[in-house]
């Protein structure tokens, strides 16, 4: 390996495909640690996280926060009068702030040394990419070493056909400038979730229709009936167990027919449908077949280093499955680039990757959930408080929700972590932490939290565990 990089048989050392965080991070780290680095970008620098997924998403939810707010002033002693809200302020504010974010990667990269190539690239041969312009003339580039970091797309669900204004995915919700009179929602999961409580703000009529007999069916159930309980209360219609068996719109709104679990079915009409039922991995066009790499489902085969069955050839993030979370393709891209470089690298735990869903109250979770820990056979303790009774959180005037904490009972190490309320995915870092480190009951509630701060919650969850091991 060292010698491939140390010769210059080809024109880079490593070519990473995609921008994204995943994309970004490898080509930074790899150009930082000397490699001859170029990524290559058919689309807007930064991937779907920065230009239509993460922060976009974000910043819109952000707003959606400001209208609750502004429509809550007079209990904080402000006087604002009727609230108005303006959709396409939202919209343009994010679309500002993705401008921003997506300059960033460039000047990053840029300093950093990486070579920006523009085009869509595929495999002639295991170090030889072909890379397609706009212009359409192809160029010919080579490297010692290749990073797939392609991403994901919304699936297509046949029943449920996109047509960009009618039935619309997360990319043309992030971007109406009006909100709709009535929404349906097709699946429960971070992305649905979130966009049911931004239009919710909004003041549209939401209606989730989740398969799953729960939202959030990976989560904690504890945590899933929590959000759900929420949700309704602020006037979204949940429909779980429940499967959407066909949708036709006209020029004026959409029918959906619904199969509910007990059989009964269900017709539900509302003026879009946002399908939000999983995702795509960007697999097609790389002719990577053709090179012999495997694929599962579309999702690119790999080592728990993220090596493909092709020497030199890796694939990180969404494109490689898993934990669809841009910070698990970024953990993944630096892993992959150490391996290149033949350092001690360890592959990436899963129970140490938090999982946030940025709604109001916000969920955010890590490591194993109670289910989960029971059914491999662990015997668990957990440690619960509720925010209701965190000073910090009266003051904030945002009580609702927990902080729930499952302990190995022999060890009292931390097995997972879960929270919804207020400022959740803020507190999860000490808790990804302490997972990270295998922490005990004992130290995180011997841990001195400032008061008064919606993290005592954290430590009062750990002291409840220790009453009960």
């Amino acid at each position: 390996m060292k010698e491939a990089l140390s010769s210059h048989a080809f024109e880079y050392d490593l070519i990473v495909i995609g921008s994204g965080p995943g994309g970004f991070d490898a080509a930074m780290h790899a150009a930082a640690s000397g490699l001859r680095t170029a990524i290559v970008e058919q689309g807007a620098l930064g991937g779907v996280c920065v230009n239509w997924g993460c922060i976009p998403t974000k910043a819109l939810l952000r707003s959606a926060e400001v209208i609750r707010l502004a429509s809550e002033s007079t209990q904080f002693g402000l006087t604002t009068g009727e609230v108005q809200v303006d959709p396409a302020q939202a919209v343009k504010r994010s679309r500002k702030v993705v401008l921003l974010s997506s300059k960033g990667v460039e000047s990053s990269l840029k300093k950093q040394g990486v070579n920006i190539i523009r085009g869509h690239a595929s495999f002639i041969d295991a170090n030889t990419l072909q890379v397609t312009g706009d212009n359409n003339e192809p160029r010919t580039v080579t490297a010692a070493y290749t990073i797939i970091a392609t991403g994901s797309r919304p699936r297509e669900i046949p029943v449920m056909p996109a047509d960009g204004k009618r039935i619309i995915t997360s990319r043309e919700a992030l971007a109406l400038k009006e909100a709709p009179e009535s929404m349906i929602v097709a699946g429960g999961g971070a992305i649905g979730l979130e966009m049911a409580w931004y239009y919710n703000a909004l003041g549209t009529k939401v209606t989730i229709v989740e398969m799953m007999e729960r939202i959030l069916p990976l989560e904690d159930a504890d945590i899933s009936h929590a959000l759900e309980a929420s949700l309704r209360k602020a006037g979204i219609d949940i429909y779980t167990g429940a499967a959407i068996a066909s949708a036709e719109a006209n020029s004026e709104s959409v029918s959906v027919s619904v199969n509910q679990h007990d059989g009964t079915p269900l017709q539900l009409e509302g003026d879009c449908l946002l399908v939000a039922a999983g995702v795509t991995p960007n697999s097609e066009g790389l002719n990577i077949e053709e090179l012999g790499i495997a694929l599962d489902r579309g999702f690119i085969t790999t080592d728990g280093h993220c090596r493909t069955g092709v020497p030199g050839i890796y694939a990180i993030g969404d494109v490689r499955g898993g934990m669809l979370l841009a910070h698990k393709a970024s953990a993944e891209a630096r892993l992959a680039v150490d391996t290149i470089l033949e350092k001690e690298a360890s592959p990436v735990d899963r129970t140490k990757i938090p999982r946030c869903v940025y709604a109001e109250p916000a969920v955010a979770c890590v490591g194993m959930t109670e289910e989960e820990a029971s059914s491999n056979g662990r015997e668990i303790v957990i440690g619960r408080s509720p925010f209701s009774a965190s000073g910090k959180a009266s003051a904030y005037g945002v009580r609702e929700g927990f902080v729930k904490l499952v302990f190995d009972r022999s060890s009292m190490v931390l097995l997972g972590a879960h929270l919804i309320g207020h400022g959740a995915v803020e507190l999860i870092g000490e808790l990804t932490l302490a997972r990270n480190l295998e922490v005990t009951a004992t130290q995180l509630s011997a841990t001195i939290h400032a008061h008064p701060t919606l993290s005592e919650t954290v430590q009062e969850a750990a002291r409840d565990a220790l009453g009960h091991g």
